[in-house]
């Protein structure tokens, strides 16, 4: 049997007929850049999040990197996160010439350890972003009291969380704003690159679709008030994404469904499942667990026909071009041992229970369980 870690293809035949139809509509319109059809995903959008604005960007990473333009994050500014996360993360602040500084992560959940964050706050310190990672909400009580004490801006980096909550709350909703990714491999992925910002500030939303056209108001296209970028949400792309939030309830359950499965399955054995800490509502944008000899057990799954991931081989303090940080080996030791041991199954709302045995199977053969 053969189950890929992804299957794009099983989600959009059965919606083949609907984003087809909404694809027609923008081509016809020949509006393919903001405009109404951005607006009404943006509503829809803020509402699923439970905040009062949602602004459309070209990505993920151009989501952070706006964000934190908003707050005024520059040269010697200090922002507080995870080193094990992607690389947007901690790119987004360092490309704005602030400092990364890393916190280690909380060895259950993977998610940043509140109560490391306060020992690294100092006088450049102006935000803390903590990383909703594999579709669980982080210890948001913890942090935003933190942030809170200080002053602090909290951006939560939301790519792999939409629609997770942590006690009914949604991601997003936590902080000053929530930033998302619609990558196509996320649980609400378009045809290509884009991203949000969702936040219930009026005037950092202002400020968010302000930057997001090089600072130009949008009412005089040649006026530019500030620095901005360009990272504008194409129309394409949001025409598709509101037709897949219908569905993306029903397709977090599914996640839950499999993901509760393989919980059932790999009970006992050596494979350490995920620990989903209580009053979270996780939605597995990845299901991860953690193995010994984790190379030589995902290559034994891709021989038995079983595609999974490593998410992330490398924590950010030991990548080359974050090396004049000063960090060293053995600084975030929790968040260096994920990264030699954390392997990603397939767990798509597709999926079926066959084929989610058989991963079972092979794995726990593959573990010597």
């Amino acid at each position: 049997m053969q189950v890929k870690l992804l299957d794009l293809t099983a989600q959009y035949v059965g919606l083949r007929g609907e984003i087809r139809k909404v694809i027609d509509e923008v081509c016809d319109a020949q509006a393919f850049v903001l405009g109404p059809t951005v607006e009404r995903f943006e509503k829809h959008l803020a509402e699923y999040c439970g905040t009062k604005y949602a602004i459309g960007v070209s990505s993920g990473t151009d989501a952070l990197l706006c964000a934190l333009m908003a707050i005024g994050i520059g040269d010697g500014d200090e922002v507080i996160t995870t080193p094990f996360t992607f690389f947007a993360t901690a790119g987004s602040i360092a490309r704005l010439q602030a400092r990364p500084v890393f916190v280690d992560i909380d060895p259950g959940t993977f998610n940043m350890d509140p109560r490391k964050v306060e020992a690294k706050i100092t006088r450049r310190t102006r935000a803390i972003m903590p990383v909703h990672l594999f579709g669980q909400v982080a210890d948001m009580d913890g942090i935003g009291r933190i942030a809170q004490k200080h002053g602090l801006a909290v951006v939560e980096d939301a790519a792999q969380a939409i629609g997770a909550k942590r006690d009914g709350k949604a991601a997003c909703a936590f902080g000053l704003c929530g930033c998302l990714s619609f990558y196509p491999t996320k649980n609400l992925g378009g045809f290509g690159d884009g991203g949000a910002i969702c936040t219930s500030d009026e005037g950092f939303a202002g400020q968010c679709r302000l930057l997001r056209v090089h600072g130009t108001p949008g009412n005089n296209p040649y006026l530019h008030l500030e620095l901005g970028g360009m990272f504008r949400l194409d129309a394409l792309q949001a025409a598709v994404l509101d037709v897949k939030l219908k569905y993306l309830n029903e397709w977090h359950e599914g996640r839950r469904r499999n993901a509760a499965m393989y919980d059932r399955l790999l009970a006992g054995s050596k494979v350490k499942t995920p620990a989903i800490e209580a009053g979270n509502w996780s939605v597995y944008n990845q299901y991860v667990v953690r193995v010994e000899n984790r190379d030589a057990v995902k290559a034994k799954l891709a021989a038995g026909g079983v595609g999974s991931a490593v998410y992330y081989p490398m924590p950010l303090h030991l990548q080359k071009c974050f090396l004049g940080l000063g960090y060293r080996a053995g600084d975030f030791p929790e968040a260096e041992q994920a990264c030699g041991e954390v392997l990603a199954l397939p767990v798509y709302p597709e999926l079926a229970e066959e084929q989610i045995r058989y991963v079972a199977k092979v794995l726990l053969e593959a573990t010597g369980s």
